[in-house]
């Protein structure tokens, strides 16, 4: 078989993962291979609970990241079966960077594909994206 025959892709619901995820699924169509898309649940800064006595901002992260996990989850029940791929969506929870490459491992993944991150601070301490190159397992495609 020529080409890679499972492709990770990172999404987050924001608009660069959906575009990262769009590019992904093109890319998976034309090569004929697996597609596993993974959205990591973040978890609340152990901090939080100090600032929010009350638990209002944490309730409000889980219900955004509930959010998030309903629509990808539709989105994909839908699309997934009018594209002709064999697609999965994998929920985990953690630190992006480790679900990633775990999910990556696993599934033998030839190629992983993320999102352009568009927080500042990124650009001084690193994103994901640039973790994922520094790796150097796998060819890493870093979507605008």
């Amino acid at each position: 078989m020529d080409g890679p025959r499972a492709i990770v892709v990172g999404v987050d619901g924001s608009t660069s993962s959906m575009r990262a995820g769009a590019y992904a699924v093109g890319l998976a169509r034309r090569q004929r291979c697996r597609l596993v898309a993974v959205y990591v649940r973040g978890l609340p800064s152990p901090l939080l609970p100090l600032a929010d006595t009350g638990g209002s901002a944490t309730a409000t992260i889980i219900a955004t990241q509930d959010t998030v996990e309903r629509e990808l989850r539709s989105t994909f029940e839908r699309q997934v079966p009018l594209l002709n791929i064999d697609a999965s969506l994998v929920i985990r929870t953690g630190e992006p960077y480790t679900e990633l490459l775990e999910v990556a491992k696993q599934v033998r993944a030839d190629a992983v594909i993320v999102g352009q991150s568009t927080q500042t601070l990124h650009r001084i301490a690193g994103s994901l994206g640039i973790k994922l190159v520094r790796c150097g397992r796998w060819p890493v495609t870093v979507v605008p």
